[in-house]
């Protein structure tokens, strides 16, 4: 029998993924959380094969949780709506089984905890696809300089920290802008962060 938790912040998604995996004669649903923080308790309570868990809750995240539950023996299998590449190159590096989105059909979920205890690794396609043709395209002095203004540096801080004339950092600044198709700086740090390119 595979045991399983749940971690799924809206309730009525939570109640129906429960009863569609019970409904499977090899599966169980031992604990149901609405939060990274009861996931994490729940899978050291009761020492589930594998946790499934969505991305944005409240209080802890899903990649948060499964960052904490690596090394449990525990395998766990994303479940979202959120096809972004930054989500994924986190959730890859904290060593998760599985990566689905939610518009997946029902019985996927459930061959795909099975191919999961078999061992194997389980992406959405559309998300390697994205980590494949989405190349950062700012050059290594460029993305120093945006690290530093989502640092919160300002341009003559910048210009100091690396020996640069005001002036060229400004230019650097809006070429990123250019080159990136946004309009500020705020926008820039936040693709930048949701496609997984800063360090």
């Amino acid at each position: 029998m595979i045991s399983i938790v749940i971690a799924e912040d809206q309730q009525l998604l939570l109640g129906a993924i429960g009863s569609l995996l019970n409904l499977e004669e090899d599966m169980e649903v031992v604990g149901k959380a609405s939060n990274g923080e009861e996931a994490t308790e729940l899978v050291r309570k009761y020492q589930p094969d594998v946790c499934i868990m969505d991305i944005e809750m409240p209080g802890k995240t899903g990649l948060e949780a499964a960052e904490e539950l690596r090394g449990t023996g525990c395998k766990v299998i994303i479940l979202t709506t959120f096809a972004r590449t930054g989500y994924f190159q986190r959730a890859l590096k904290a060593g998760v089984s599985a990566y689905l989105l939610k518009d997946s059909p029902s019985e996927e979920l459930a061959s795909s905890i099975r191919s999961v205890m078999n061992g194997n690794r389980i992406y959405a396609p559309e998300l390697i696809e994205d980590i494949y043709s989405e190349e950062n395209p700012l050059t290594e002095r460029e993305r120093e300089v945006l690290e530093l203004v989502a640092d919160g540096k300002n341009t003559k801080e910048i210009a100091e920290m690396l020996s640069l004339k005001t002036g060229t950092v400004r230019n650097y600044i809006s070429v990123i802008l250019d080159k990136l198709e946004v309009t500020n700086r705020i926008e820039a740090i936040t693709q930048s962060k949701e496609k997984g390119w800063f360090k």
